[in-house]
């Protein structure tokens, strides 16, 4: 599972809970550093086990390079709560369905983007100045399981979005061996409660060999922390978004399709999906490629001054 740095966001972060129309979401929302001009909204998607904690490390590199960063805790997931036993709520397109809600609470933008929509469906042309529009948008970055949701998110409509990237995410299912690690987790939820799958996993893998493992995330020393963060999951939503890693096809044409742009980031290593999987898959979209030299699965952790470098980088060169 992730292992951020710290759970205590940065100074002038704010943690609170976000209204959208379909809920409330819990999120760290961070504003651009004082004195600095504002370049645009960044609305960040935690993996599978993490939270918006694990993006902590990204909030004031990024506002100091100009961007309003929102991390958000997804139904079921930490501190936004969500159904224990239906799994219905967490299937991907009702998580993309939770995105665009969440841009519309921090934007406002529910009107100009429907009618954005609604036009391009029928092959029209947008009625916003280009400006307005892009100023309503935000650049949606998802690591590993938010990369799917993400992706879901923009597939679903992508006029709410100025870029898309994907982090340690990749074109379909996730790799064999980390399939049986989830399928194990999966088969635990099932006879288990949260508190005896947590401490079968701790049995399992011992706290001193944290910093060698190759989990579905990366690094946190404190175990409580991680327990009750553990604890306040949803077995639902574990059990729902476990099984779409495991089965999610290829969508690579269709977000190839969408006239977004879009980076591939990743780690120059990961056993979940190959940096060389990743590689092509960035060739197919056509995607601005980042490999973070000294991380693995999760860059946001591994190398988080690295990571926002190549963000604001890519973000910038949009506005060029």
């Amino acid at each position: 599972m992730s292992r951020p740095a710290t759970f205590v966001p940065p100074s002038g972060a704010r943690a609170y809970r976000l209204g959208t129309a379909r809920g409330e979401f819990a999120v760290i929302d961070a504003p651009v550093a004082p004195g600095t001009a504002a370049k645009g909204t960044v609305l960040l998607l935690p993996g599978y086990t993490g939270s918006k904690e694990d993006f902590i490390a990204l909030h004031e590199p990024l506002a100091a390079a100009g961007y309003r960063t929102v991390a958000v805790d997804g139904r079921g997931q930490y501190e936004t709560p969500g159904p224990k036993d239906d799994e219905t709520p967490y299937a991907l397109d009702e998580l993309a369905r939770d995105v665009i809600a969440q841009v519309d609470a921090l934007t406002g933008a529910t009107t100009n983007a429907t009618t954005n929509a609604s036009t391009n469906a029928t092959g029209g042309t947008s009625t916003d100045s280009g400006a307005d529009a892009t100023q309503n948008r935000v650049h949606l970055v998802g690591h590993s399981l938010g990369g799917l949701v993400a992706r879901a998110a923009v597939l679903l409509d992508h006029t709410r979005f100025r870029s898309l990237t994907l982090m340690s995410s990749g074109p379909a299912e996730i790799s064999p061996s980390q399939q049986q690690r989830v399928k194990l987790l999966r088969d635990g939820l099932a006879v288990m409660n949260m508190a005896q799958v947590w401490d079968a996993i701790q049995a399992l893998e011992p706290p001193e060999d944290a910093a060698g493992q190759k989990d579905l995330d990366a690094g946190l020393d404190d175990l409580e922390t991680l327990r009750k963060r553990w604890l306040l999951n949803s077995p639902a939503q574990l059990t729902a978004t476990g099984r779409q890693l495991c089965t999610e096809p290829d969508r690579v044409a269709e977000l190839a399709a969408v006239p977004l742009p879009v980076h591939v980031l990743s780690g120059e290593r990961d056993d979940t999906w190959s940096p060389a999987l990743l590689d092509e898959m960035a060739v197919r979209l056509t995607a601005h490629r980042t490999v973070v030299r000294g991380a693995e699965h999760s860059p946001n952790t591994d190398c988080p001054l690295e990571t926002a470098a190549a963000l604001a980088a890519f973000w910038h060169q949009l506005d060029q």
